[in-house]
């Protein structure tokens, strides 16, 4: 049996939580990441779980990566190659 150390917090008047920096850091949160908060039948007990995004595969796992090759350019600078070739 794992025995954990007992931690507590108290909610803010804007219903805000801290989550302890060692419960933080064994968790690998980061700021933004997203929890789940789930109500004991009890009423008196809840269970938070870290939503994690799945990894993507295959191709799609290249979307936004490609981006990254890509120079930005100006809406003139696509008005220009799209036009090139135009009859006049």
């Amino acid at each position: 049996m794992v025995r954990m150390k007992t931690l507590v917090t108290k909610v803010t008047e804007r219903g805000q939580v801290s989550i302890p920096a060692s419960i933080r850091e064994s968790m690998r949160m980061t700021p933004g990441t997203a929890l789940l908060w789930t109500r004991g039948e009890d009423g008196c007990t809840c269970v938070v779980t870290i939503v994690r995004k799945p990894q993507r595969k295959g191709a799609k796992a290249m979307l936004g990566y490609a981006s990254t090759f890509r120079k930005p350019r100006t809406t003139a600078e696509w008005m220009k190659e799209l036009r090139e070739g135009e009859e006049r």
